[in-house]
């Protein structure tokens, strides 16, 4: 839902009722991931896709005959999927399945869902847990969760579903991954199983890079293009400038392994050491590899990389720490302009962030579209992975 997140959270400042479509499962490929949604308000405007237009018109349908219980009515399940026999049929031609929840929001007896709605319009960290499956009286409730995860709103069950669900969505939202999870039935306190779709809006994950070199400028370009916030350090103030970096958000004078060693990353960051220059890379990278961020990656010829290797290892960074390092930086696109090789960095990030395999898709079998890594849904193994994360200091993983 929070795909559509600005114009529900007008809807919900006018009390305006609305029928919410959300995709609660993906099997095989299907060109939109688990969270997204449709909304349809009472006067039959629309808002939203879950299928890149080839299940909206049965959609809609659904919202407007969900609005017209106003309400009354449980929650909806509908499955879409590829119709062999007529290509014209309600279905998905690239041969996936969708498993959609349609529901009817009422703004008003959810307040929590428009503060929610808010912190995700003004790009704060916020998380909505909705109830996908178990019993009929919860199926399409929902709680939120505020505020960097320290403020709960709404209610299940009022009891240990509310305290069980606010958890996993605190541990998500730190993850910084949208993702559905089991609760209830296995002795917690809970009696009744539960599952549960947590939508999470997190922080902007980060971009290092570090260098003041042209390669930067054209990255930190590419990287807030792609969502992050992105940092431009180097120790020469001559060069690490705002005025060469207008796209940063922003630019540190420092020595680069300094910088990283006092700096919060965690296992959404990415780290770019475009400086070959092994004074600043020895110690940067004998850090980095030591860090549980999720993407190391250093410029340089491959006899630099082999130099690079040599020095690091004598610096005592073990085997499968050097294994972690993407060197030569980036996918053999042919890059040789900055611009390019900015795509080559980027593209490499993507591909290691969503286990891709680089490969051309021609050349490819299976679906185009896969689900996203799925992180841990356990919330104490989430919590100690993120207190792994440094807030100064080198932290050993």
């Amino acid at each position: 839902m929070l795909n559509i997140a600005e114009t529900l959270h007008r809807w919900c400042r006018e009390a305006r009722p609305f029928a919410l479509a959300t995709v609660v499962e993906v099997t095989g490929s299907a060109p939109l991931p688990v969270g997204t949604s449709v909304a349809v308000d009472a006067d039959g405007n629309a808002v939203g896709s879950i299928s890149g237009g080839c299940v909206e018109g049965a959609v809609y349908d659904l919202c407007r005959q969900v609005l017209s219980d106003k309400g009354a009515g449980a929650p909806q399940r509908a499955r879409f999927g590829y119709s062999d026999d007529d290509a014209f049929a309600v279905g998905l031609t690239c041969g996936g399945e969708l498993d959609v929840l349609v529901q009817c929001v009422d703004p008003a007896g959810r307040p929590h869902l428009a503060a929610a709605l808010a912190d995700v319009v003004a790009r704060r960290p916020a998380a909505v847990a909705q109830v996908v499956a178990g019993p009929r009286d919860l199926v399409g409730s929902t709680l939120s969760v505020l505020a960097g995860g320290g403020v709960t709103y709404g209610t299940l069950d009022g009891g240990p579903a509310d305290k069980l669900v606010a958890e996993e969505a605190r541990a998500l939202l730190r993850a910084g991954h949208t993702a559905r999870v089991a609760v209830g039935g296995n002795g917690d306190g809970c009696p009744e199983p539960l599952t549960v779709l947590v939508h999470v809006h997190a922080s902007r994950p980060r971009m290092l890079v570090f260098g003041a070199v042209d390669f930067a400028a054209a990255l930190s370009q590419a990287g807030t293009f792609l969502g992050y916030r992105v940092t431009v350090c180097d120790a020469r103030p001559v060069f690490a400038t705002t005025a060469r970096f207008p796209h940063a958000d922003e630019v540190v004078v420092d020595w680069p392994h300094r910088y990283l060693s006092q700096t919060t990353v965690d296992a959404r960051t990415a780290v770019c050491v475009l400086t070959h220059d092994a004074k600043f890379d020895i110690p940067l990278l004998r850090l980095a590899l030591d860090l549980p961020v999720g993407y190391i990656g250093a410029m340089g010829s491959r006899r630099t990389h082999d130099e690079r290797l040599r020095l690091l290892s004598e610096a005592g960074v073990f085997e499968d720490q050097l294994a972690r390092l993407h060197s030569p930086i980036g996918l053999d696109l042919g890059a040789r302009t900055p611009e390019e090789t900015a795509i080559s960095i980027t593209a490499e990030i993507i591909a290691h962030t969503n286990h891709g395999t680089g490969l051309p898709l021609s050349r490819g079998t299976g679906p185009i579209h896969r689900p996203l890594p799925a992180p841990s849904h356990n919330a104490r193994a989430v919590r100690r992975a993120t207190a792994s994360a440094p807030r100064g200091g080198r932290t050993s993983l």
